[in-house]
């Protein structure tokens, strides 16, 4: 990366609209050859990850996405096909979200699109195999000139707000807001996860502090994504576990940028959830 991965997370956005200009092949061979070598997530499942060109039979591909019809002029898209692996959800959208803070890095514009496209023409490109599913694509090109100013899809979502860092983060049990302004290097490393991108901007990670563990935890939406009927009816995938690998990519490559060490564990702790919605997914040990 040229720039600091704080920066690169506060720059990137959802981007909808491109020129119609191809992205240089120089910055292609970068893009690829940074796909090549991530390929393996922190719970260990492997994602295939290519740059293929846009094309007019994408569009058919795309249709069962909300705001597919808004991306306008992608010069390309990034596939992923992943295997099959305890938590490989995760591992995908720590990859993918890695993939985009590298492409925003080479002056990139990038949008998640989130679904099924395992029987798709994307899954054709990429060769997926039978043990293999495309859980998601990411639109890429360059920026065009006016796109912040005319994306009236993200502002009306509310993309470019967040929850308040009382609500996402915690110190010893949910009942208790986290103390941000006493965490040193830590207060960073946890707003750049609340910049994380989510699907319909849910938020849903959470996390609790013990001692040198950070908990994250993840909060379902009730209805929302697979468990809801519309993901049931069309088969998408859990977006929201792709959320929480989103989380941990933040979270990490933050840690590394300031220097300090850790590594993921699976060891739930003993704490009280709030709720029947609220799962465990991992925990971050420091030191």
């Amino acid at each position: 990366m040229n720039q600091p991965i704080t920066e690169l997370i506060r720059q990137r956005f959802s981007c909808r609209r491109h020129p119609v200009q191809p992205i240089a092949a120089e910055t292609q061979q970068k893009l690829q050859e940074f796909l090549d070598i991530i390929q393996t997530g922190p719970f260990g499942s492997r994602t295939r990850l290519a740059l293929i060109a846009a094309g007019e039979q994408d569009r058919q591909s795309l249709k069962g996405v909300g705001t597919y019809g808004f991306i306008k002029n992608p010069q390309g898209y990034i596939v992923g096909a992943m295997s099959p692996g305890d938590r490989n959800l995760e591992d995908f959208g720590y990859l993918m979200e890695f993939a985009i803070l590298f492409a925003t890095d080479l002056g990139l514009g990038t949008c998640w699109l989130g679904g099924s496209f395992t029987k798709s023409g994307f899954a054709k490109k990429i060769a997926v195999t039978g043990a293999e599913s495309v859980p998601a694509v990411t639109s890429v090109g360059y920026i065009a000139d006016d796109s912040k100013a005319a994306d009236w899809i993200r502002r009306r979502a509310g993309g470019a707000m967040r929850l308040p860092m009382e609500k996402l983060f915690f110190d010893g049990d949910f009942s208790q807001p986290l103390q941000l302004t006493e965490q040193g290097p830590y207060e960073t490393i946890l707003e750049m996860v609340r910049w994380g991108p989510s699907a319909s901007n849910k938020q849903p990670w959470r996390i609790v502090k013990q001692d040198n563990a950070w908990h994250f935890y993840l909060q379902r939406t009730p209805g929302y994504g697979q468990d809801g009927w519309l993901g049931k009816l069309l088969g998408v995938a859990d977006v929201q576990r792709l959320d929480m690998g989103i989380a941990m990519c933040h979270f990490e490559l933050s840690a590394m940028e300031l220097g300090l060490s850790g590594k993921w564990s699976v060891a739930e702790p003993a704490l009280e959830k709030p709720d029947k919605h609220t799962e465990y997914t991992v925990s971050w040990l420091a030191g």
